[in-house]
């Protein structure tokens, strides 16, 4: 029987608050261009940070269990808990069940039906759609797979709203009440990490596939080849660049040529548009470092991080009004311009 830090480890912890920081990102956005921030605001995180910590770590369990086949036979994963018999493969699957429901249980209690039915969504789209069939089948894994990731601000923007009902009334009614959480913030957050995913993650995958081939995961770079790789994902750049143009009209209530307007969509398609100047500048052909690294595709890995805070840094600023449109544009481009000149003096 493992110990609480074994258990804790199977929840990927490092992955879990990245995640929680989009939904945490979420709630000021909502708080701030409706009621204003303050004590609620704090609650809600807090509701939202437990419940999406213990969904997204009960997945991740038990895709953990589901994976204890391959993980051995992987440099990146030999030494998680159930590989290194901390942690029995059954002990993995019945954590994990049981904070997944805990979690969507939490949602259902303390906030409202349709968050709770989002966080169910992405526990059963991450194990199922995900884990048991997608990753080992198509090299397109990663991209269908990323809706689960992609859902915290989802959960999150749900977990605000007071008033939201699953309404049983009809299918329709109950597609519209799931669908329609308030407003189109939450949705240009999903799609933003959503198109985010691919580049970011084939980035990586570009020089540090072969654990995934050795053990028949089937990874783009391995199967297309790393020319076909780069292709697609400057494709997935220019749909990010095309989105960073409808960050503003997402908020709804900014009028087009003010300057709060201007500074968000400036900031946002600029952030894209030098995100999308490291995915164009990774050479395939470049001679891999001792540890296999290849530096302009770590380097767009890095990027790609920095890229999605500052995105997401930006959005929550633009909410506090002008003035925060002022700040997130400073904050931007100043981290552009450091990032930049740090990389041309090494």
């Amino acid at each position: 029987m493992g110990g609480v830090s074994d258990f804790i480890s199977l929840t990927k912890p490092r992955v879990v608050v990245l995640l929680q920081i989009t939904a945490m990102c979420s709630v000021l956005v909502h708080d701030s261009i409706g009621t204003g921030l303050g004590f609620d605001t704090i609650y809600t995180m807090g509701i939202v940070f437990v419940g999406g910590y213990l969904t997204a770590g009960g997945a991740n369990a038990v895709n953990m269990w589901y994976d204890r086949d391959i993980d051995p036979k992987m440099s990146r994963t030999a030494n998680r808990a159930i590989p290194k018999g901390k942690v029995s493969p059954e002990s993995a699957l019945y954590f994990g069940l049981v904070i997944s429901v805990l979690g969507t249980s939490w949602f259902y209690l303390l906030s409202n039906a349709v968050a709770a039915f989002w966080s169910a969504f992405s526990i059963l789209f991450y194990v199922i759609i995900y884990s048991m069939w997608l990753k080992r089948s198509t090299p397109q894994n990663i991209v269908i797979g990323g809706v689960a990731g992609s859902t915290p601000p989802v959960i999150a923007w749900a977990a605000s709203e007071e008033s939201l009902i699953l309404s049983l009334d009809s299918v329709g009614s109950l597609i519209l009440s799931i669908f329609d959480i308030g407003s189109l913030v939450p949705w240009y957050m999903f799609i933003l990490i959503f198109l985010w995913t691919p580049p970011h993650f084939w980035a990586l995958a570009l020089y540090r596939s072969d654990d995934y081939s050795n053990v028949g995961v089937p990874m783009m770079p391995n199967v297309k080849g790393p020319e076909r790789t780069i292709i697609e994902m400057k494709a997935y750049c220019i749909l990010l660049v095309l989105l960073s143009f409808t960050a503003p009209e997402s908020f709804g209530e900014m009028e087009p040529m003010d300057l709060d307007y201007l500074l968000l969509g400036s900031s946002t398609v600029g952030l894209s548009l030098w995100y999308s100047s490291t995915v164009w500048r990774i050479d395939v052909k470049e001679k891999p470092d001792e540890s296999g690294r290849i530096a302009s595709a770590s380097s767009s890995f890095f990027v790609s991080l920095l890229y999605l805070t500052l995105m997401f840094i930006v959005l929550v600023t633009a909410s506090l009004g002008f003035t925060g449109s002022i700040l997130g544009f400073g904050i931007a481009f100043l981290s552009i311009a450091r990032t930049e000149m740090g990389s041309h003096s090494k």
